[in-house]
């Protein structure tokens, strides 16, 4: 039986000469065997307890913003686990790992917003989805906000 399992990790994010405290979220998918990451946030510690004796076969970065992967490269190395991030990502993850590139492509052919609007927002609008921060929302309160993302550029 596949489950997810959900740890709230506390850190900072920092773009363009700023930086802000953040918490994130981080998802892991598995059954009592193995599972996989979503996301590898400020503390490899606490996602590795997280794991505990389940075998991580993936780190799957949703992106390359420095809140969800600066404990990817430390995860990795004490799990075997590859790291896998789209090629898009590779100019912010060299900003944070330039000595160490990721494993494998995360990509299935299309660009963000595209796969957002035919892949997300045509699901049932009840359909829960799990934030990279904050609580968990749904398709149909998120779909109102595609062009929003959009013009700040997602």
């Amino acid at each position: 039986m596949i489950t997810v399992n959900h740890l709230v990790t506390s850190g900072t994010f920092s773009l363009d000469g700023g930086t802000w405290d953040v918490d994130n979220n981080v998802w892991l998918l598995g059954d009592d065997a193995e599972c996989v990451v979503i996301d590898a946030p400020h503390d490899a510690a606490a996602i590795l307890a997280a794991v505990g004796p389940r075998r991580l076969t993936a780190i799957l970065c949703t992106h390359a913003h420095d809140d969800h992967i600066d404990a990817a490269a430390n995860l990795a190395e004490a799990t075997g686990a590859p790291i896998w991030l789209h090629p898009a990502d590779r100019e912010l993850w060299d900003q944070t790992y330039p000595s160490r590139a990721p494993d494998r492509d995360l990509a299935d052919g299309q660009t963000i917003i595209d796969s957002i609007r035919d892949r997300l927002l045509v699901l049932d609008p009840d359909t829960v989805v799990h934030t990279g921060h904050g609580s968990d929302t749904t398709i149909g309160a998120e779909t109102p906000h595609l062009q929003e993302w959009i013009d700040r550029g997602h």
